[in-house]
Formats: C-alpha cells, structure tokens, sequence
C-alpha cells in the first residue's frame, strides 16, 4: 500500500532543513536533457512533495488529538517554522525550473494541462517577503484549535467537552435545553475576546499578503491562491443571492411546521436539534469502536470493496473517533499521499451528526483510497469542489443503509430526515460564512464592534425568520467564532455549498440507478485532479452549475424526498 520511495532516503528523520536540503538541491540543479529526463525529475519532485506533506500531515494530526501536549505543539511549530520557509523557497526555484524546461510544453497538453495551470498560478503567486508571513500565519491560526479544544462545561457535577454537552440539545425536556444551551453559549462567549483579538491578527497578517502579491485584498488573492479557474467571485455572490431566494423559503417552512408540532408561542434557538414529536435523541451507536465497525457494514452494502478501505484504515489505526478533553473541536480525512491510507479524525459522541460525519469523512476516504494510484502529487491534490462532492454524496448514498445503525423504521425514517433537514439548512450558513468572510476583507481595518454589527447584518439576511433569539442577542453576535474556517482555513467554505449541490444530483441519479451512478461517481473520483472541475463533475454524471434554476430543481428534489419521509 504504501508507495515505495525512488528518491528520497527510506530512513530519513527531520531534525533541521539540513536533513532536506540535499535532495531539494538535486533537484535544483540536475540537468534535464530530455522528456524522459524531465518526467523522471517531476516524479522525484513529486515523491519529495508527498514525503514532506505526509511528515506535516503527522505533526497536525498528533497535535489535533491532543492540544494540552506541548511537545506535540512545538514538534508542529518547528516544521512551520523551520522547514516550510525553505521548502516554500526551493518549490518556487523548481516550478520555474518545471515551466522553463524546453520539454515541458511536450509533455501530453490534456494529461498536464490542470497541472501546467496550477504550477503557473503558484509561481505568479509567489513572494519571498511572504515566505515568514505565512510561518507566523499557520502558527497563528492553530490557536484556534487551543482554545477552542480546551472549552468544556459542567452538566449536572460532571465536566464533558461541548460536543458532548450539544447531546442535551436533543433532549425532550425544553429546561434541560435550555440550561445546557445557556451554558454552553456562555462559555464560548467566555472566550470572545479573545477569538476576536485573535481574528484581528489574522486578518491584518491576510492583508500584507495580499498587498505583498499586488492584489487590493485578501479576499481577491485567495480567489486567485485557491486556484478557482473555473468560477468568478461574481458567481459566489450570485451564489449567496440564490440561496436566499430558493433555500431559505424552504427552511422558514420546516421551522414553522416544527414550531407547530412542538406547539411553542416561540422557537427558541435551542429547539431546534430535539425531535419535532419530542421522540428522545436518536443514540445510533454507543462509542467510537461500535461507530468505525457499523460504517464498514454500511460501506460493504454500497460497494464492498469501500468496506476494504475503512478495515484497512481500522487495522493500521488510522481513526482517532472519540471527543475528549484536550482534542481539537470538528473532524477531518487527511489524505496521506505516502503511506496511501488516509487519516480519520473525529469527535463522537454518539449521536446522529456523528453518523453523518462518519459517512462523510470516510467519503473522502473512499476517494484517497481511489485516486491512490495517479502518479504525481500535483495530481492527487483536490480542490474543494472535488473532494466534498465525494464525501458529501456519500452521505447521501450510504443513507440507503442507514438500517445498520436503526434497525427499527421510523428511527431510520426519523435520521433520515434529520439529514435531509440538515442538507437544506447548512446551505444559507454557508452563504452566511462566505459573505461575512467577504466583508471582512474587503474591510479589513474594521473594528470589533464593526465586525459584529456586520455579522449581524449578514446572518440576519440569511437565517430563518422563525427562529426568536431574543434574550440571546450577546451570543449570537459571536456565532461566526464556532466556525473553524474562518480562523484556519478561510475563504475554504463555500466549496461545501457548490459540492452539496452536486451530491444531491449524484445522489438523484443514485436513486434511478444504483449501479450507474456509483461507476460514474468512482470515475470521477478517481481523476483526482488531473482534469477541470466541469470535466470531474461531467464524469460523475452531473453539472457543474450553481445557478438560481438549478438550485430550486434540487431542492424541489430533496423536498419531495423529504414528503416520503
């Protein structure tokens, strides 16, 4: 499984740049005298990527499963700090190396053209005066994990993570919601100061990078750094605007039915996870191991060899599921372009978004596994768009199965509605999160009570007008601190809206024929990114299109699906 090493030295250990340099000045200065000599460099280049991106990759998921380490810390601050700004350096001198060889433009143009596009954007991209910015900037951001992975509240004399605590917000007693609601704002907003200071820093250190590259602003440099060829910024906003028009209708019409079921005066912000029949919280496995050993049953009914993928991962521990004191919020699949087996990140704890998170992260597992064998990195690195259009359909797809983890009906019924609910809701949050990153950037010396009133502003537009916060206005001012994007990985977000809409067609096809829609899916997931998005998309038998029309087509969809329900 694990791809076997032609170039770098099997027994390599980082300790300083020392240990690198060697092989990135082979590169450097090796001739290249032909197109073999050429393909041979690329792959060397190649297998030199995908050893330090892999050795990273450990030092952020170590960290991630615990915060409170410093040791684990320091081991993550050191390659930031140390290792990056050379690599950064060198990778700059070798893409030049790459597009000014006389034999790069021989290469196969359809095989290399993504790649030919990705590497020219870098190297237009690049600035040495931003090689420290972007050390202190990574450093910077994983502050957010710290303070966020050490937030925990006391429920009834015992301390659990918020993760856990959000369980409550199921619970069928609406006191109950309530305190724990209550308490659960109260200490994010503990540390609102802080995450606002925090944003501040970022947000200035985004601006000199953008100013240092010769763009008015950040927002217009990551548009051009994500490497969006194939949609506009115009198109985002266009997206914002339909999601407004066709999505939030749909929305304020679940709410009103909830507030009708649950026969409230108003509808309250914690009355929106429980149950609309007050049915207790769906429980569809009890801890992490129950959770990995019912996805691979699910995955197996799918198709059995994505079963494989997950026992492969299980085996070799490549799952860390359970949420703890000390573990960075959220959940990630980290694609491992060495070993060729991804890594699972999560935090269970034994509800219903947690089966969906599963069935999400190990849809992109599913695809690492799949696009394992491409032969360059430049090649299995995704762009958003790509890789939640898998993870995303797979939600879908594998709801077919969800009987494994509710073997009785109408919980199944219930969870899939639950998800299906979820899918149409985290739409205009999407709109919200990408919107407001565009006001901050535009603006980028505004001041915290600015920000706030702009969040405001911004969520008001995009949230249902069912929902009553009063009483609550302090904590939803600050709604936008629980999102991770924002702080470590900005302007990644509305990929997530696009890709949700493709899961949605992909599952339509699934739903007329299984077996066709499943080829296309493996098709075009195992592309990597080796063709545009549109070609990606037009492989997995859908659109790339996120127009006013096609989002009402969907919805139309999902809502009927939702009826049968």
């Amino acid at each position: 499984m694990k791809t076997k090493r032609n170039f770098i030295k099997d027994n390599i250990i980082i300790k300083s740049k020392q240990d690198i340099i060697p092989f990135l000045d082979d590169l450097k200065k090796r001739e290249i005298n032909s197109v073999e000599d050429l393909k041979k460099w690329w792959a060397d280049k190649s297998e030199t990527e995908a050893f330090l991106e892999e050795n990273m990759a450990w030092r952020y998921i170590k960290m991630s499963c615990n915060t409170a380490d410093e040791k684990l810390v320091e081991s993550f601050n050191f390659f930031v700090s140390e290792i990056e700004p050379i690599v950064s350096e060198y990778s700059d001198v070798l893409d030049k190396r790459l597009i000014n060889s006389e034999f790069f433009n021989i290469l196969d143009t359809k095989k290399y053209e993504v790649a030919k596009k990705k590497i020219k954007r870098s190297i237009e991209l690049f600035r040495k005066k931003n090689i420290d910015l972007f050390a202190k900037l990574q450093q910077k951001e994983r502050e957010f994990s710290s303070i966020s992975g050490a937030m925990t509240v006391t429920y009834k004399g015992e301390e659990m993570t918020l993760q856990k605590a959000g369980n409550f917000l199921k619970d069928v007693d609406r006191n109950v919601r309530k305190e724990v609601f209550e308490l659960i704002q109260e200490r994010r907003f503990k540390d609102n100061e802080k995450l606002d200071n925090l944003l501040s820093e970022l947000i200035q250190l985004r601006h000199k990078v953008a100013q240092n590259t010769d763009f008015d602003n950040y927002r217009d440099y990551m548009h051009s750094a994500l490497k969006r060829f194939d949609y506009t910024i115009d198109d985002c906003i266009s997206f914002h605007n339909s999601i407004k028009t066709e999505v939030l209708p749909i929305i304020d019409k679940i709410n009103i039915g909830r507030k009708s079921k649950l026969g409230y005066d108003n509808l309250k912000p914690y009355d929106t996870s429980v149950d609309a029949d007050l049915k207790p919280a769906l429980k569809p496995f009890k801890d992490g191991d129950e959770l990995i050993d019912k996805a691979i049953e699910v995955f197996t009914k799918v198709r059995p060899k994505y079963g494989e993928y997950l026992k492969i991962m299980k085996k070799n521990s490549y799952l860390d599921l359970n949420s703890r004191k000390g573990k960075s919020p959220g959940g990630y699949n980290y694609p491992l372009y060495e070993s060729n087996i991804p890594f699972i990140f999560m935090n269970a704890t034994g509800n219903q978004r947690d089966l969906e998170t599963m069935m999400h992260e190990g849809g992109h597992a599913i695809h690492s596994f799949l696009s394992s064998d491409l032969e360059l990195v430049d090649f299995k690195e995704l762009p958003s768009e790509v890789a939640e259009l898998a993870s995303m359909s797979m939600e879908l797809i594998s709801s077919e199965y969800w009987d494994v983890f509710y073997p009785d009906n109408e919980e199944l019924k219930r969870a899939k509605r639950t998800h299906l609910e979820g899918v149409i809701s985290v739409l205009p949050w999407i709109a919200t999160i990408d919107k407001f990153q565009h006001q901050l950037y535009l603006n980028p010396d505004h001041t915290a009570e600015e920000r706030k009133e702009m969040w405001n502003t911004i969520a008001k537009e995009f949230d249902s007008s069912v929902i009553d916060w009063s009483a609550y206005e302090k904590y939803y001012s600050t709604l936008w601190q629980r999102q991770m994007h924002i702080f470590e990985v900005p302007f990644y977000y509305i990929e997530y809206g696009i890709a949700q809409l493709g899961a949605v067609a992909i599952w339509r096809n699934f739903k007329n024929n299984p077996q066709k829609a499943l080829d296309n899916y493996e098709n075009a997931l195992k592309l990597g990114y080796s063709v545009s998005i549109p070609e990606i998309y037009k492989a997995a038998g859908i659109d790339f299109n996120f127009s006013k029309e096609y989002i009402s087509e969907l919805m139309n969809f999902v809502e009927v699906e939702l009826a049968k329900l």
